[in-house]
């Protein structure tokens, strides 16, 4: 009798623990797969990019980020922190020589001076449009391998609607990444035709 007990125990003990483990099993599984629907918000994908890893390989990618970034800074929800470290993100695709005049400090003042004036505007960009490959002028200026690329910015500024152009100029470090070393208005219409 002692012996059909403890077999029934045993019998017991191991149907709880398989119960359990496939409990803990399916949990995981669908705890997993929450995870893997979630997506990241705009200022999440900007301030997990890994430049120092992935750099975008050309001019236009290069401004194309930047755009992103600036787009986010006008029109997405952030706290200081996160602001920070979109700032961190652009300057991180600007050359050595426009850094070394625009100190971080001083940037993420402006930048929050700028934010600012843009949300008391209620003005934001609605698209940016970087100019295709053919058109990307490459130059070499004072030794350096330089590219010239224009951007088009649709923008909103309460309920009317304007275009504003920029055209960049990249400068190849000498890790052979683009870097932005300036941009300036333009009123030229350059970009695909607009």
């Amino acid at each position: 009798m002692k012996k059909v007990l403890r077999i029934g125990i045993a019998v017991i003990c191991m149907a709880c623990l398989i119960v359990g483990y496939y409990t803990y099993l399916s949990r995981r599984n669908a705890t997993a797969k929450a995870d893997e629907n979630v997506e990241l918000s705009e200022v999440q994908t900007i301030i997990s990019k890994n430049f120092k890893n992935d750099y975008p390989a050309t001019p236009r990618a290069v401004v194309k980020w930047y755009n992103r970034i600036i787009s986010a800074y006008y029109a997405e929800d952030y706290d200081q922190a996160q602001l920070e470290k979109m700032a961190d993100q652009a300057r991180a695709l600007m050359d050595d020589e426009l850094l070394k005049y625009n100190p971080r400090d001083t940037y993420i003042a402006s930048l929050n001076l700028e934010i600012q004036d843009y949300k008391n505007r209620k003005r934001t960009i609605v698209s940016a449009t970087v100019s295709d490959s053919k058109e990307v002028q490459y130059k070499t200026v004072n030794g350096y391998e330089c590219a010239f690329v224009s951007t088009y910015y649709f923008m909103r500024e309460g309920s009317t609607y304007d275009r504003t152009y920029e055209d960049f100029c990249l400068r190849k470090d000498k890790n052979g990444n683009w870097k932005i070393l300036t941009w300036r208005l333009s009123s030229e219409d350059k970009v695909n035709g607009y």
